[in-house]
């Protein structure tokens, strides 16, 4: 019978996941690599390596009413879109309200799961200690590894400008005067190249499929895109020195700065291997939350999943879901079904 649980990640979908558990009358212990909750939504002055990042300006694109966890709402006197500091304030609230906070060890890393579940952890001076669990949940690794696909653009290697991936943006800080190609037009892409457009000489939005820009990438990019302070351009063909080709001939010379907004990798080096397997692009995981070969349904994956809208209440779902499997109260499918529908999920995803 499952009791113990850990939890690995202490951002959104850690703490709902622990209060999943509680509210099942399960036992969660979380273990997190920093000194604090929020993740991707703690601002950090310097990107730190495996950790998720985020920019100065960050304001979320979901209201806050679509992005809260069903049970509690954001307070009433915050904005409809909320600042980054704001959501990181709204976590906190939401982890004291429910008394989260004494179920979380912090600086605990280098986590290896095997067996029953055993986790091995690492402290951050060192010290080294061994837990067994009967499940886990896994909420972290999800934003953590930039994908930057040099080779991809031939000529990258002999650029005369500076070049780097979205991760590392802070903020148009060394932007000013400057003529800048953004590659990608997702969140990120967009919303980075509107805070660089407020101080650069001139931006370059690349965008490999093209797009219809609409609010949920940046409300003031359509401004930006009337005011010519950004100019949207096709997919990048190759950089010869200081300038940028395009596919479609055109060129821009004397470029000083080039970001790759080109999404990331992923990564869980503390699971087994056959915990690991792809489908697609994605994890093998069944309705995005379960691994289907397991032979009792005792580890869970939250929030490692592309949906259509905050992944707030996506990832309190799956951590609800995740519980009840757990306890018994619902059952998975056999493994056949769930891999026929992992197989037809991953052929939509890839159309």
């Amino acid at each position: 019978m499952v009791q113990k649980v850990a939890v690995i990640g202490a951002g959104p979908c850690g703490l709902t996941s622990i209060k999943a558990c509680l509210d099942e009358g399960l036992v969660p212990t979380c273990f997190e690599s920093s000194h604090d909750i929020g993740d991707l939504w703690r601002f950090k002055e310097k990107p730190e390596p495996g950790r998720a990042n985020i920019y100065q300006s960050v304001i979320i694109n979901s209201s806050k009413e679509m992005m809260s966890f069903s049970d509690f709402p954001p307070p009433a006197d915050f904005p409809n879109n909320m600042h980054h500091s704001e959501v990181l304030l709204y976590l906190r609230l939401y982890a004291q309200t429910f008394k989260l906070l004494q179920h979380i060890h912090f600086q605990t890393s280098d986590f290896a799961v095997t067996g029953q579940w055993k986790v091995e952890t690492e402290r951050t001076d060192g010290q080294r200690e061994t837990h067994v669990f009967d499940a886990v949940i896994v909420c972290t690794r999800h934003f953590t590894l930039p994908h930057l696909p040099l080779k991809d653009f031939p000529g990258i290697e002999s650029f005369e400008g500076r070049y780097f991936h979205s991760w590392e943006y802070r903020n148009a800080e060394g932007l000013q005067g400057k003529r800048v190609v953004m590659i990608g037009i997702g969140n990120s892409g967009g919303d980075i190249a509107v805070d660089i457009s407020r101080f650069a000489e001139q931006v370059y939005l690349s965008t490999r499929s093209g797009a219809w820009v609409i609010p949920v990438v940046n409300d003031d990019l359509p401004g930006q895109l009337i005011s010519g302070h950004v100019q949207l351009k096709p997919n990048v063909k190759e950089f010869c020195g200081s300038s940028v080709v395009f596919v479609d001939g055109s060129t821009i010379d004397k470029v000083d700065v080039v970001v790759f907004a080109t999404g990331y990798n992923y990564s869980f080096p503390f699971l087994l291997s056959e915990l690991q397997v792809k489908s697609g692009y994605r994890l093998r995981l069944y309705k995005h939350n379960f691994p289907p070969r397991l032979s009792q349904p005792t580890l869970a994956v939250v929030g490692f999943i592309h949906g259509l809208g905050a992944i707030n209440p996506l990832g309190e779902m799956q951590a609800c879901w995740a519980t009840r499997v757990f306890k018994g109260l619902s059952r998975l499918p056999s493994e056949g079904a769930m891999m026929e529908e992992i197989e037809k999920d991953t052929a939509i995803m890839h159309q």
